[in-house]
Order: C-alpha cells, then structure tokens, then sequence
C-alpha cells in the first residue's frame, strides 16, 4: 500500500463517502477526550508543547499555564512522593523504545490530590527532534475502588484466617486454591501453603474412598451445594478423620464456575460412636465378622448385583468338622479360640468383594461373587479348605480340624437369600456324608464341572513335567495376502485326556497359578522357533505372542520375557506381545508401567480381542500399543449385517484414528475380507488363509 499524499491527510474519507477534514476530527476527538492529551520534552521539568483541552478539568490549570514556561510545570504537578518513580518508569521505556504505563499522584491547582494513569511513548517530530506524546487519565475512583476491594479482602482474611472451622476453596478438578490455617491444622499440616502443595490431587489424596470426590461434584453440579456431606480423610501422616463439609459453586460474571468454596468440621468423635453402635448390631461379638443381621443385607445386595451384571453368585455354608471334640475336650475357651482363628483365615482368604459371616456356633457363610467363570468359584473354594485345614494349637497342643462345605449358586430370577441358604445346607450335609473336609455343589451338573476341573489341573501338570504342550502357528497377511507376521497359539494334547481346547485349560491354568511355567514354556518354543525363520519378501518374519493378565502378577515378568529371547537368540523388535483388556482390572497404574518396561525391550504391544472390553479410550491412550486386533465376534457374519459392518468399520476408523496398526483376526470369507481392506484394516488374520499349523507344517507353509 502506497503512502497517503498531504492532502489525504488534512482531507480524507476515514470511511465515509463525503470528504472530512481530517485535522479538524483529530482536534476535535483529542479535546473531548476525558483526559490530558499532550506532547513534551524529556528534561528535567516535562516542558509541555502542547496539551489538550483535558487539562483543565483533569489538573485545574489552563493548557497555557502549563505550556513551554508558563506559570507551573508537569513536574511540579506530579506528587513528590512519586516523581523518581515516574522519571525511572519512563526512563526505561524510552531506553528500549517502546511504549510506557505508570500510575503515579498528582496535586491539582485547588492542592487536591489525584491518581493519574499515563501512556505515552518517544516519537519524532516534525523536525526530527525527539519528543514525547502520551495521554494522562484520572483513575481516582478506580483507586478508592480497589482500595475498598482491598479492605474487604483484609476484612476477609481476618475471618478466613482466624476461623475456628476449616475454610477452602478448591477447583473442580480437585486442587485447592485457598485454605485457612484451622483447615491445615485438622489434616494434620503446619500451614495452609504446606497443605496445598502436599494435597495435590483431592481424590485420590484425600478422600480414604477416591469415589467420593466425584460424588461431591455431582452434587455441586446438581444442587450447586452440599449440605453435610460426611466422608473419611487422610490426614498427612497417614491417619484417618471424619468430616463433614458444607459447600457452594462460585461463578463469575458470565455464570462459568470458578471454584467450589465451603467449610470444613471435624466429626472424627461423633462418627466413631455412631460406628460402634452399629458394630454391634452387625457384628459378631467374638469374631468380630458380620453376624445374621448384615449376613442378609449383604446376601440382598449380592443377588441384587448379580441380577444386574449376570455373573456367578455362591453361598457356601461351611461347618468346622470336629469342633465339638475340641469343645468337649479342651473347653468352650479353646473352642472360642479356635473360631477366631478360622474367622482370620477366612477373612484373609477372601476378595474384597466377597463377605464370610458367622451363622451361629460353628457355622460360617460366604458370599462369593464368582465372576464370569465358575472356575474361580472352584479355585476359591479348594484355597478355603486348604486353609483352614492347617494345624491349630491350642492351650499347647497343636490340632487339625477339617470343614464340609455346601455350595449354591444363584440361578437368575429363581432363588432368594432364603432359598440359598437353604440350598447350601442340603449341599453342606451332602458334604459331611461324602466323608467330610470337600464341598458339594446343590446342582449335580456343577458337582461334575468341580471334578472336571480337578482332573484337568493334575492332567495339566503332569502335561507341563512331559513337556506335552505345543505350538501352533497361523499366520498374518497385509491387504496384499502377503504374509507379515505369525501368531503362536497353545495347543495341548494329553496322553490321558486326548486334545484338550485351549478354552478349558487356559482358565484352569490362569486359576491354578500354572500359566507361569505354561507361558515359559511357550515362548521359549515360540522364540526358538522364530529365531530359525527367513525372511520373506525381504522382511523378517514377526511373531506374536499372549500374555495371561495373570502373568502381570510377576515382579519379573520383564527379565523372564528378556531372558527368553536372549536365550533363543531372537531380536527383541521380531516379538509383538498381545494383551486384551483385562490386564486393566487391577492396579492399572503398576500395569502401564511393566508395559512401559517391555517397550523398552524392544517388542511390539498389541491389544487383542479389542472391542469386547470395557478399558476408556483414556487408557488406550495411556497405553505404549503399536497394534489393535479387532476380535472375531466383531468379523463374524459382518457381511450379512449392516449393524455389525458398521460397529467393525468404526473400530477400524477408531484404530487408525489412534495411529495404530489394525489387525482383523476370525476373517474366514472372501466378503468379510474385502469389506475389512476397504475399510483401510493393515493385516488380517483367519481361516480364509490358513489355520492354525503345528511348527513342520508352518516351516513347509513358509
């Protein structure tokens, strides 16, 4: 754009279609506006070249007192206090050429005193010489506004500060903002700032149960506050309080939340009364376990749960097989002992979830939420036995006692907390008459299922000392049907038992604790194996492998898996690990951190059977994966409907989305194949191309 001529600058459009005299606007707007508008030398006295018609109502004196050497000077308006400031201020600025912005005093001609704000910077004039323009405002009010903010907020500190109640404000996302010292004193800190640099995350810091957070910002969401809201705290050495907070939302101006702010009481004493009285109308005075009263409670919760989530739930009524000899002989005192004793270990058998309560006498129940296999249910029980089985001593003697136990299983829209019960009496007597320390199932079918699972875990290790477990081969094409990788697959065919599938033995296995020396054994033949492969199309062949959530249970799962390809001589960048979604149920953080680890080996990660699990895509993105392999159920019969084409093209979309290699496994028709490649799926893996193939059969597919 060219420069405007001179006369475009004393008449101009300023965009208007009528021509404007544009010094006439500038003289115009500069004397209307609320304020001084001036231009001045940098010298000692500010000697003013032109002030605006502001001056007067901003300063009491005339422009023409003020100009050049009339009868005042700027500097000698400006309150002594403040002139170094002010000089020092606009000093700098003009150093570095750029504009400055000082708020200083200033004395008017009647001697009041004003708050003045200046901006200005240094510019040539018209004859080149520097000088400075600026334009000087009253902010009077806004100071005596600020300064009564100020007071009020000092008024406010005194009451926040010296408050006998804890006070906070904190964010929605769990930080404190503010907090009074009574607040840092009840958790246990020796100031506020100690307890808001040490309370980083109030979820999972604070609250004893993390949940309660999110149910205290549900509660602000719905209501905008909390009315005496009860929950368990940490106090910062690790002791636990109980308070009660009363809260609100603050919002600004725009109605958008700013924080949450309330008080906090301490309830610590209050609470534990109300606890020991509802102890005792729970609680088994010896034992310390539930008692019949929250036996039923709790037995309605789990039914209710269950019919919810469709899982197993058991009832097992156990009695102790000689108590009443231990009784006889030795005395109600060493029979009390000896149920406390059984109330430990049953308590410390038990999961979290399940519940073991005293009946009456010798008489325990469990509750036992199974989950989706009936396996564990198995394997639980048989832990119980071999508990409570181990030796005793009492009053000097050491003692062996057994238990019968009777197992019912909730069969969906049938049984009630009476019917159960009843059902594992029957099943506990049937127990006693099969020779005492088992368990017997109500249902004949699942007594079959218990023995099964037995047969199959003494098959299984025997299978495991003769080395009778294989692995097969089935291989992994790209969208060309050219071959990229290979997944290897646990076979099992046992002398005494015939081919086993691996969806009875793997759950066995995973029960028992033998996936360990299962998995060695896999990859030690999977990596040997590998390591003698060649190349195709010029690329080595790349191996995948399972990992049993199970196995993340190992301290040493990473320099297992280190020492098992150094050993076959297999570069670890060959070796894709698969996990499934599973290995998120339990403590989730430690879990990223072996896969972190792994990575660092050099393998690959994959998730397997993807879209049948429930992991947040937050997690997926948390996790290190290179690969995602859709699960069959997601294939299978995609061609024939539009819903189930449209659930696997946006997992693949989700994948790609994600910048992971899309794997479809189960792809068994030409259609399903086709439909996958359009949908920009990487690999694909299923019987369309090869099932799975023992090692001499693959090396001749090779």
């Amino acid at each position: 754009m060219s420069a405007p001529s001179e006369c475009e600058f004393s008449t101009c459009s300023l965009n208007t279609a009528l021509p404007v005299n544009r010094d006439r606007v500038l003289d115009t707007l500069i004397n209307n506006l609320d304020g001084m508008a001036y231009r001045c030398h940098n010298d000692a006295a500010w000697t003013m070249l032109f002030v605006s018609q502001g001056c007067f109502a901003l300063t009491g004196y005339q422009p023409q007192d003020l100009l050049l050497h009339g009868s005042v000077t700027w500097e000698q308006i400006t309150w002594p206090a403040d002139r170094a400031h002010v000089r020092a201020t606009i000093e700098r600025a003009l150093a570095t050429g750029e504009r400055f912005t000082v708020e200083y005093r200033i004395v008017t001609r009647s001697g009041d005193a004003k708050w003045v704000l200046e901006k200005g910077m240094a510019v040539p004039d018209e004859t080149g010489r520097w000088v400075i323009e600026g334009f000087v405002q009253d902010i009077t009010q806004i100071r005596l506004v600020q300064q009564a903010l100020e007071h009020a907020e000092q008024r406010y500190r005194h009451i926040f500060e010296h408050a006998s109640e804890g006070i906070f404000q904190t964010s929605q996302e769990g930080l404190y903002l503010a907090a009074n010292l009574a607040l840092a004193q009840m958790y246990g800190y020796a100031t506020p700032q100690a307890l808001m640099e040490g309370m980083s995350n109030l979820e999972h810091g604070l609250y004893v149960d993390a949940s309660r957070r999110h149910e205290f910002c549900q509660l602000m969401a719905l209501h905008g506050k909390v009315l005496n809201f009860e929950s368990e705290v940490y106090r910062c050495d690790g002791t636990r309080i109980w308070i009660s907070e009363n809260a609100h939302v603050v919002r600004d101006g725009t109605g958008q939340l700013v924080c949450y702010e309330g008080t906090v009481q301490d309830i610590t004493e209050r609470k534990h009364y109300q606890q020991q009285l509802e102890r005792q109308a729970n609680y088994d005075f010896l034992t310390g376990l539930p008692n019949r009263n929250l036996l039923a409670d709790r037995l309605e919760q789990a039914i209710s749960r269950v019919q919810r989530s469709g899982d197993f739930l058991a009832v097992v009524l156990m009695d102790l097989d000689g108590f009443k000899f231990v009784n006889d002989t030795l005395g109600h005192a060493a029979g009390d002992e000896l149920l406390v004793v059984v109330a430990q270990r049953l308590r410390h058998s038990l999961r979290s979830s399940d519940t073991v309560a005293r009946q009456g006498g010798d008489e325990f129940v469990l509750v036992l939420n199974g989950g989706e296999h009936i396996e564990t249910t198995i394997s639980l029980l048989d832990r119980i036995l071999d508990v409570v089985r181990q030796p005793i001593e009492l009053q000097g003697r050491e003692l062996q006692i057994g238990a019968s136990l009777g197992v019912a299983l909730y069969q969906h829209g049938h049984d009630n907390a009476e019917t159960l019960l009843k059902h594992a009496d029957m099943a506990m007597y049937a127990a006693k008459k099969r020779g005492r320390n088992n368990f017997q199932f109500f249902s004949p079918e699942l007594n079959h299922m218990a023995q099964e699972r037995l047969t199959l875990e003494s098959a299984m290790r025997v299978a495991l000392e003769k080395d009778e477990f294989q692995v097969y081969f089935q291989p992994k094409v790209n969208a060309q049907r050219r071959m990229v990788g290979v997944e290897a697959l646990a076979r099992w065919h046992s002398d005494q038992l015939g081919w086993v599938g691996p969806d009875r033995f793997i759950p066995v296995a995973e029960e028992t604790g033998l996936i360990v020396p299962l998995s060695e054994q896999i990859f030690q033949k999977t990596f040997q194996a590998a390591a003698a492969w060649p190349d195709v199309h010029g690329q080595p062949v790349r191996v995948s492998v399972n990992l049993s959530p199970q196995l993340f249970g190992c301290d040493d799962l990473v320099q297992r898996i280190d020492a098992a390809l150094r050993c076959a001589g297999l570069p670890a960048h060959r070796v894709e690990l698969e996990i499934t979604e599973g290995v998120l149920v339990d403590d989730t953080e430690r879990v990223i951190q072996v896969l972190h680890q792994l990575k660092q080996l050099g393998v690959s990660l994959s998730m397997d059977d993807f879209g049948t699990g429930y992991s947040s895509l937050s997690y997926l993105r948390r996790l290190p994966l290179d690969v995602i392999k859709i699960d069959r159920s997601l294939v299978t019969g995609l061609e024939h409907a539009e819903d189930a084409a449209m659930i696997a093209g946006a997992v693949v979309s989700l994948g790609q989305s994600l910048n992971k290699t899309v794997v479809a496994e189960g792809v068994e028709t030409q259609a399903q194949f086709d439909f996958l490649s359009r949908q920009g799926c990487h690999e694909f893996q299923g019987y369309l191309f090869s099932k799975p193939l023992p090692l001499a059969e693959f090396n001749l597919w090779l």
